[in-house]
């Protein structure tokens, strides 16, 4: 196949993505190592979007969601290549929304019976004092849907009203937006990497993810931990833990209509209960260090080329049913989100 890797020159969004050019590299040498012609295109404008038409790529492999267009509206790379009839790899838009989106996530998977965290978002000031809050404290406050950690810390944690409007004032003063307000799960971390192909089979990889302690005897998953790496991934070596991990994991990626790939991150409180947190739909692909290829790596024994391989496989599937339907003036169904 001829495939290209989408990009873009930003490497401050707030969006997730495979990471920065150097991770594009990575994934763009595992695709040449399987025997397709493959190139990286990093996207400026709609120009650069519609040379790849003119290319006429079999697969976009979009290491991105969106091209962010200065005065105006992102352009969502799914939505553009699905209009232009040419196959890209992960879920479509009305899926990826629940991605960018961690609250819309929540409330999804939480109608359709799957455990979440009790949570609710907050403005400054819009509440005045502690008995007024919907959930009592301990609680973690976060942005709705900043990656990467970043907006957390040891501040995120809270304990008294007056650190409670503190943290709330200073995710609305960085991201102009509500904060994601969760009760606070004091249990162990995990993240499950699950790769789908075409027959709907499913490869499904869980690691538990253990923070170091900070100065303030927490263990955050923060923006710096995860800039640094200090964080330890480990296999998750209990059979029972690792089968309501995955169950967990694989009833959150199906509810949110997930295609392809996806990360699913997931949290235990004191009692052993595993709760769903959020969903990462265009994860990480740094070689070594990204949680979607190491939990592939330390959980099934995939290596980095057989990841790749793995996520092409769909791909490949659609690329070649797409190409027989167009021939009959049909077009490959979409994701379907279960509603509910």
């Amino acid at each position: 196949m001829n495939i290209e890797i989408i990009t873009t020159l930003s490497s401050t969004l707030k969006e997730t993505g495979f990471g920065l050019h150097s991770s594009c590299l990575d994934v763009l040498g595992s695709i040449k190592r399987t025997g397709n012609n493959a190139r990286l295109t990093v996207c400026e404008s709609t120009k650069d979007l519609h040379a790849i038409v003119a290319r006429k790529p079999d697969l976009v492999f979009l290491a991105a969601k969106y091209l962010p267009i200065k005065n105006g509206d992102n352009i969502w790379f799914s939505d553009f290549f699905a209009k232009q009839k040419i196959t890209f790899s992960g879920s479509d838009r009305k899926t990826l929304k629940y991605d960018s989106d961690k609250v819309l996530a929540k409330v999804h998977l939480k109608n359709m019976g799957i455990n979440t965290a009790h949570h609710f978002t907050a403005i400054p000031k819009q509440y005045s004092c502690q008995d007024e809050l919907p959930l009592n404290f301990p609680l973690f406050v976060k942005p709705i849907d900043a990656a990467n950690g970043n907006g957390i810390d040891d501040l995120s944690f809270v304990n008294t009203f007056a650190e409670f409007e503190a943290k709330v004032l200073s995710i609305y003063a960085l991201y102009n937006q509500p904060a994601l307000i969760e009760e606070y799960l004091g249990g162990r971390e995990f993240t499950v990497a699950i790769i789908c192909n075409s027959v709907g089979e499913m490869t499904t990889s869980s690691i538990e993810v253990s923070p170091p302690e900070s100065s303030k005897g927490l263990r955050i998953l923060g923006k710096d931990v995860k800039l640094n790496d200090t964080e330890c991934l480990k296999k998750v070596e209990n059979a029972e833990d690792s089968h309501h991990i995955n169950k967990l994991a694989q009833a959150a990626f199906l509810g949110l209509g997930v295609r392809g790939f996806g990360r699913i991150d997931i949290k235990m409180n004191n009692k052993g209960q595993c709760f769903f947190m959020e969903a990462n739909l265009v994860p990480g692909m740094t070689l070594g260090s990204s949680y979607f290829p190491k939990a592939c790596e330390l959980a099934s024994n995939l290596q980095y080329d057989d990841v790749i391989s793995l996520m092409l496989e769909e791909c490949s599937g659609r690329v070649i049913s797409e190409r027989a339907l167009k021939q009959q003036g049909k077009h490959w169904p979409r994701a379907l989100v279960a509603e509910v």
